[in-house]
This record gives C-alpha cells, sequence and structure tokens, in this order.
C-alpha cells in the first residue's frame, strides 16, 4: 500500500527536527567530519545527507562507489561480516556513486562493535545518485552484522538503482541471547528493529529524493530469511513483496531445536555406524549432504543449537539435574536435548515469534537441497505448506536449488557437489520486481536441477 508508506513517510520526516534537536545533531556532525577526514573515496564537497528517523548517532558521507568494490577501500564496510556468504568466482557490479548513512537506534545492548561504537541496533543506509524509485530492506543474517549483506544483496540492488538499508536485528554475535528480559526476546527484537529501519529508511529515501519508495522490498538470508517472512505476515503494509533465501522456520512443530540435537548426537560416529547415520537422515539431513557433516559439525550444529536453546530455554542446563556435563558447558548437553518435552514456558516463548504461513505480499522462496543447518524437508518445504494451509500459495513461488548449501562459501571446497544460490537470488529478486510492478507471474514453483558445464556461480534460471 504506497499510501500507507507515504503517511508514514511524512510523520516520520515531520519528526526528525524533533529527534535530533540540540546536542545529538552537533555530535553527529562532527563525528561525521572526523571520520570523513580519516577515509578514501570520499566526496565531501556538496555532500547532504537526510537525517534518519529516530536514530541516535548518524555519520554519512558521499562514496564514488556504494558497492564493496568501493567500500572495502573507503572503510564503509566490514569484509568480516560477510566472509564465507558468497562463492569466490561471483562477479558483482560497481561504481554506483551515492551517500551512505552509518548509524544506530537507541539501545542499551552492546554487542555490536563496528564503527568502533560497541552498540546494538547498528544500520547502514545507502541512497544511489541513480534511483529507481525502490527500496530494499534487509535483516543480518546468522547472528553477524549490518555489513552482512554487502555482496550477496546490496551491491546487485545498488546497482539497479534501489535505495538499500539493513539493520543488525538489535543484538550480535555468539552471545546475542543474553540481550532482553524473557526467554525470547533476543529474537522478538529482530522483527521489531527491522520494522524500525522500515519506516525510518522509508523516510529517508522520501527526504532524499523528494518522494516516497513506489516498491519496497524485503530481502534476507537464514534468520534474514525468516525476518522477511515475518514481515510479510505480520508487517505487509510496508512492503510490496520479498524473497526468502534459505529463512529460518520457527514454529512450535517445526524448528531447528527438533533437528539439531539428533544431528550433533550422532555425529561423528555415523561415519562407522549405519545406524547413526540413519538417525541423521531421518533428522531432515540429505544423504547426499554426508560430506558437509563433519565441517557442519564442528562449525555449525552445536553453535546453533546452544544459542537458540538459550534464547527460548535458559533454564535447561540448571534443570537438568541428571545431566551434569550441561554445567560444564558439554556439547552432549544440547545432544540429548528434547524440544517436544521441555516446559510449556518454552514452547510459549518460540510461539512468540512463530511464523503460520499467512503471508500476505508476493514471496519467493530459494532454499538448497544440500542445507545442512537448515535441512530443506524440516524448513521450506514445511513453510511452503504452511502458506498453502493458510489459502495463500498464489502469493508464492518457491524454488528448491538442487545441490545448494546453506552457505555459498563452501562451493570453493565442493565445487563437484555443491552450488551457489547468489545467482539463484539474483533471478528471483527479477522475478519478482515483474511480479509485482508488472503482473507477470514467475515460474512455477521447481526443484532446479543442478546443470552441467555452467558458470554456476553466476548463473541461474528459475525453470528445471
Amino acid at each position: 500500500m504506497p499510501q500507507v508508506r507515504r503517511l508514514a513517510a511524512q510523520i516520520a520526516t515531520a519528526s526528525v527536527a524533533v529527534v535530533f534537536a540540540g546536542s545529538i545533531a552537533a555530535v553527529v556532525i562532527q563525528s561525521a567530519a572526523s571520520i570523513a577526514a580519516q577515509r578514501q573515496g570520499i566526496r565531501a564537497e556538496g555532500c547532504s545527507a537526510p537525517l534518519v528517523v529516530g536514530a541516535q548517532v548518524q555519520v554519512s558521507a558521499c562514496l564514488d562507489d556504494l558497492t564493496t568494490a568501493g567500500t572495502v577501500a573507503s572503510g564503509h564496510t566490514v569484509p568480516a561480516d560477510w566472509a564465507g556468504l558468497h562463492p569466490a568466482g561471483a562477479k558483482n557490479p560497481t561504481g554506483v556513486p551515492g551517500i551512505q548513512i552509518d548509524g544506530y537506534f537507541p539501545d542499551n545492548s552492546t554487542s555490536n562493535t563496528d564503527n568502533g561504537w560497541n552498540h546494538d541496533s547498528q544500520f547502514v543506509i545507502r541512497l544511489p545518485e541513480q534511483w529507481n524509485g525502490g527500496l530494499v530492506v534487509s535483516g543480518a543474517p546468522g547472528n553477524r552484522r549490518q555489513y552482512a549483506n554487502d555482496f550477496t544483496i546490496s551491491d546487485w540492488v545498488l546497482a539497479q538503482g534501489y535505495a538499500f538499508a539493513a539493520t543488525d536485528k538489535g543484538n550480535t554475535g555468539a552471545t546475542f541471547y543474553r540481550d532482553g528480559a524473557a526467554p525470547g526476546d533476543a529474537v522478538a527484537e529482530w522483527n521489531s528493529r527491522v520494522t524500525q529501519l522500515t519506516l525510518a529508511a522509508d523516510a529517508t529515501v522520501a527526504q532524499r529524493y523528494g518522494r516516497p519508495a513506489a516498491h519496497t522490498y524485503m530481502a534476507g538470508v537464514s534468520n534474514g530469511g525468516y525476518l522477511v517472512r515475518w514481515q510479510l505476515e505480520n508487517m505487509p503494509w510496508l512492503y510490496d513483496g520479498g524473497v526468502d533465501w534459505e529463512g529460518t522456520l520457527w514454529s512450535d512443530a517445526a524448528n531447528p531445536l527438533t533437528f539439531l540435537p539428533p544431528a550433533m548426537a550422532n555425529y561423528p560416529s555415523a561415519a562407522t555406524d549405519p545406524t547413526a547415520r540413519d538417525a541423521i537422515v531421518a533428522a531432515g539431513f540429505s544423504p547426499e549432504s554426508e560430506p558437509l557433516w563433519e565441517y557442519h559439525d564442528k562449525t555449525y550444529w552445536d553453535l546453533t543449537q546452544r544459542v537458540y536453546r538459550q534464547v527460548f530455554d535458559p533454564g535447561y542446563a540448571a534443570t537438568e539435574a541428571g545431566t551434569p556435563f550441561c554445567a560444564s558447558g558439554s556439547p552432549q548437553c544440547d545432544a540429548n536435548y528434547d524440544y517436544a518435552a521441555r516446559p510449556a514456558a518454552v514452547h510459549d516463548a518460540v510461539r512468540r515469534v512463530a511464523l503460520t504461513g499467512r503471508i500476505q505480499r508476493p514471496l519467493i522462496t530459494i532454499h538448497g537441497t544440500l542445507d545442512t543447518l537448515l535441512p530443506i524437508g524440516r524448513d521450506s518445504d514445511v513453510y511452503a505448506d504452511m502458506i498453502a494451509d493458510q489459502g495463500r500459495a498464489d502469493l508464492h513461488r518457491y524454488y528448491r536449488i538442487e545441490g545448494g548449501n546453506h552457505v555459498d562459501g563452501l562451493y570453493d571446497t565442493h565445487p563437484d557437489l555443491l552450488r551457489p544460490l547468489l545467482p539463484c537470488f539474483h533471478s528471483a529478486f527479477t522475478a519478482l520486481e515483474i511480479w509485482v510492478a508488472a503482473g507477470q507471474s514467475p515460474p512455477p514453483n521447481a526443484t532446479l536441477t543442478r546443470p552441467a558445464d555452467t558458470d554456476l556461480a553466476n548463473t541461474c534460471a528459475l525453470r528445471s
């Protein structure tokens, strides 16, 4: 609903002078000048950036190139935030001049050290000189920070002319679960921070270009994909559609706390014990993904299970009197976790942030069949069924990418097994644009076979 967003932008813009009155504005200006003096690739003359409504601090710079080709050199991104999320051979567009605004909203948690701020709820907004009238909003994947989507999403949409905004979701790092007073608070904040940024970015765009965005889309990977799903279910008036790239499914019936413990409990014995191997497959992991199990066991399974369990069930270790290794932090503690048997309060905490499938705007989902963190049969397959059960299948397109894994960086070590999803995201976003703007439906739902003799890092067609 463009009219609703236009009204929100007008209200938000009218509040800017109040929010930034007095000393805060002075601090922002001084910070912008001092930081700009230390950076390269900045065009200081004539650089005037709009104020971001609600932000406690912001700094801005006019850059010759807003893409990572320019921001790495100028210091306006953090490559560690997006490390490992794309294949080495991926080719991204470059040469998009415009304004970058970095800042943060009021928050009392301090896990995000980017920009030397030690302050959470950080955001980045990029405004290209050649604007196409649109805005793309994104939340960070995993427990990463606001620059995590710079290579995978920002570069590409900026080159299409979109303004881009991203948030760190309000908490970051391996102890993000400490944020909040009640079980589930840390994840619930993710959703409110995305809504906050969307409203602020809409107002910022209206200030910069003299009119609201004609189309606002949301896009995200993993936890960022969950945010896309949640926003299109609960805040649809802010968006025209979204692309969900292997979003995390949270529901009481299906969530990572149900399938990660069996994988942890049965590896590494699965390498020699067929029964243990079968148990991992029964938990939802493709048998073809077995070459990836060792890496995921060392890198992802325990960490992901543990931090999510601490978000929703922080009392688990303390209450398991018969499991003494819980107190010592042993991974075996979470390998024995049984979500179904946990108290009602734990399930209530998950339900607070649960998805229903009742999307209210067009959504395109892509997910790899060899995802070894969020197995497709326990995640996007289930969510597609939830959407259909809500009678919303006409608003959804779902592409299962044969050989796709959770992180594209692993394609470089398994080129004969895997396929990057990055080019599939590009194709999905283009299909969404045409669907929304021209009313042309995307190709039907499909499992996209892994083609041979193709530049898989840069090519993906949404047809089998």
